[in-house]
């Protein structure tokens, strides 16, 4: 399995405190079945101040230990970036950080608040050739008032990414609601554990996978765990990924890529096309 979501980086925000912390994260990944975690730590001006540099650097470091500990897992870079102000600038820039270097980028709202221009900012990316995945939907609370953003925001093109632990009742019955029906409603893309230590937000994502497999089917939750995030991880398009809440056998581009997870950073770079088309259905969408 491939976690796209986690705060495994040590003293860098609210997750590992420690190097000891993060080793003993990466070897309960392992025993979980997981081969490759996405470092993704919070980039907040104001409360985390961590930048794209700074993150390249530790996940190398904390690559370095691992293999000097045998610890048989691969890291990604990545970042749970908060909406700021000049998002997509910051994302050009090198200062927020995309999946591998990839076109896919994590983007997470205000908890409690609903931000007023966030379909403004998903069209931006969209329209630049990124694929905006917005963080645990289900655990915003205006969820429950805003849920049409949410339908708008997936029938545009974003993805949605909801966390293992959500489906278990560990954030709650509202949270666990929205998980479901949004797995239910075929809009969920991505399960990610956003694991931040071994205790209260543990690395534990087979118990999701598990859980979404009553609910869609063993191979949807594998797409959800392997084939999807393999494929972000490639840069995969969206259009040659699987759809969320159907069943179809594995891209078999994507099967042949299992030695290359998080793929050639270079030839990533060189092309987001996704065709006008598409761009000219998204503006549509919004207008």
């Amino acid at each position: 399995m491939i976690d796209l979501h986690c705060h495994i980086l040590p003293g860098i925000d609210d997750g590992a405190g420690d190097l000891e912390t993060s080793l003993a994260m990466a070897r309960a990944f392992v025993a979980d079945g997981v081969s490759v975690v996405a470092c993704t730590p919070h980039i907040l001006p104001g409360l985390y101040h961590n930048s794209g540099p700074q993150i390249r650097r530790a996940t190398a470091q904390l690559q370095q230990v691992l293999n000097q500990q045998n610890i048989p897992l691969r890291l990604a870079t990545g970042a749970d970036n908060h909406v700021i102000p000049g998002f997509l600038s910051e994302l050009r820039s090198g200062a927020l950080l995309s999946l591998a270097d990839s076109r896919y980028v994590l983007v997470e709202p205000p908890h409690h608040v609903a931000p007023p221009r966030l379909e403004e900012l998903f069209f931006n990316l969209i329209t630049a050739n990124y694929v905006p995945i917005l963080t645990h939907p289900e655990r915003l609370t205006w969820i429950n008032s805003a849920y049409a953003t949410m339908e708008r925001l997936h029938k545009a093109g974003a993805w949605f990414q909801v966390t293992a632990g959500s489906l278990a009742g560990d954030f709650g019955r509202n949270a666990r609601y929205w998980a479901e029906r949004l797995l239910d409603e075929g809009k969920v893309h991505l399960l990610a554990t956003d694991a931040h230590d071994l205790k209260a937000r543990p690395p534990r994502l087979s118990r999701g996978r598990e859980l979404a497999a009553t609910r869609v089917g063993d191979t949807e939750a594998v797409n959800l765990v392997v084939t999807r995030p393999r494929g972000v991880l490639s840069d995969v398009p969206p259009s040659e990924l699987p759809p969320p809440g159907l069943r179809p056998s594995v891209p078999e581009r994507v099967v042949a890529e299992t030695g290359n997870e998080v793929g050639n950073a270079d030839a990533r770079n060189s092309g987001h096309s996704r065709g006008r088309s598409f761009v000219g259905r998204v503006r549509e969408l919004f207008q």
